[in-house]
């Protein structure tokens, strides 16, 4: 399984970005989709997920109204976008996947290289 992020960079606050993540190597139709965020010095956190059999999401308390996580079955991608940044979310942004429904990362045995986002 190989996931790859893009889409990251540097932003004044309350600016906006979409970051993408394309996945290839697996074949089951129905899965967990999740966005992490792990700044400098601070443990890594959920962002947002999202389950590509029904398009259920969940997000974190911190980003709720400002990310919205979606999906494109077709192209295996899932994308999160980000308006009214704040230097609060600066932070490498890494995408998973799991066949289970959670939000902790220790249930995602896949992961991405990662994005770095920074808000100044």
């Amino acid at each position: 399984v190989q996931l790859v992020e893009s889409g990251g960079g540097s932003v004044q606050a309350g600016g906006s970005l979409r970051l993408s993540c394309v996945a290839s190597g697996y074949y089951y139709s129905s899965n967990c989709m999740g966005w992490f965020r792990q700044a400098p010095g601070k443990e890594r956190e959920v962002v947002a997920v999202l389950y590509t059999g029904g398009g259920a999401t969940m997000y974190a308390d911190s980003v709720k109204g400002r990310l919205t996580i979606s999906h494109d079955n077709a192209k295996n991608a899932v994308y999160l976008h980000m308006s009214s940044l704040q230097p609060e979310d600066t932070a490498m942004y890494y995408c998973a996947t799991s066949k289970l429904w959670s939000l902790e990362s220790s249930d995602f045995p896949y992961w991405g290289r990662g994005t770095q986002v920074t808000v100044s």
